[in-house]
């Protein structure tokens, strides 16, 4: 008698964008309650869940890999141990797809929130979790987060999740840490800031031939409300309105010139199109790819 599957598969999943290969890493997924939204009636957000089939606000947590003129980066590090155990699989799904995290040479991150920057580095021992990384982020991002003053105005549970976590993620990567404010910084790799969720938080757009992908980093946290409804924000914007008008740009562009998106929290693996339909927008997940030469 042959016996049940008892996991899933690893959650890999390879997209060519022209000579680029980008590999969406699964770190889980984090349940939680739609209470944490703001600027968007919760009924309505229960409402726009229910009929998308989703009993409750499930955040799933992903990383990107990307494979570019013999180099490899992460963009994003997961949520490493200071989560829900659902989360912090980046490791075990690296291993999955056969990396070494030695050999990933940058770390690109969207901001310093848990679940971005708490896979940096293993704080039973203080080592580099990407022991040969360059880390690469906005400036804004360590000024905030390593501002006391901004720090003490936090409530407890943001003075360690956000600010003590991030501090002690990238310390020891302090002598090997690249800031920037825009422009290319990996090979084919832009920054386009999208600031509001955090000071520095960052989107980055990738371009190769006639292909590009946006990662849209946190644009959207609960897809299927913030789609339907661009004002909605979370409890955890720095600035609220600041991050609205950042996602309704960025809806716009993606949606104006027909891009690839990924994202930090959309379904894994995550890679979609936004199309307008008036003043709305609908979210169009890509078809499973199955050959990575496949046109």
């Amino acid at each position: 008698m042959t016996s049940q599957p008892a996991q899933q598969i690893p959650g890999v999943y390879h997209r060519r964008i022209g000579d680029i290969v980008v590999t969406a890493i699964s770190d889980g997924y984090l349940d939680g309650s739609i209470d944490v939204m703001r600027n968007v009636d919760l009924e309505t957000a229960h409402r726009l869940l229910k009929q998308a089939f989703r009993p409750a606000r499930r955040t799933n947590v992903n990383a990107f890999l990307i494979h570019s003129k013999g180099r490899i980066a992460i963009v994003d590090t997961g949520s490493g141990n200071y989560l829900l155990p659902t989360a912090g699989m980046v490791q075990r799904n690296l291993a999955a797809a056969g990396i070494d995290p030695k050999s990933i040479d940058t770390v690109l991150l969207t901001h310093m929130h848990p679940d971005h920057s708490a896979g940096l580095t293993d704080m039973s021992n203080g080592e580099r979790l990407f022991p040969n990384a360059e880390l690469v982020m906005h400036e804004n991002e360590p000024k905030h987060w390593f501002d006391d003053g901004a720090m003490a105005k936090a409530e407890e549970r943001a003075k360690k999740l956000y600010f003590q976590a991030g501090r002690e993620q990238v310390e020891p990567y302090k002598d090997r840490t690249r800031l920037f404010t825009q422009g290319e910084v990996f090979p084919g790799v832009s920054a386009i800031p999208s600031v509001g969720h955090t000071p520095g938080h960052t989107a980055f757009l990738i371009a190769s031939g006639n292909d590009q992908l946006m990662i849209w980093g946190d644009t959207v946290h609960v897809p299927e409300v913030q789609i339907a409804v661009p004002e909605a924000g979370m409890a955890f914007d720095t600035d609220l309105a600041a991050a609205a008008a950042a996602r309704k740009r960025m809806f716009d562009r993606v949606s104006a010139d027909g891009v690839l998106v990924a994202g930090m929290h959309l379904h894994f693996p995550s890679f979609a199109r936004l199309a307008r339909r008036g003043n709305a927008y609908e979210l169009h997940p890509e078809p499973w790819v199955h050959a990575l030469d496949a046109p």
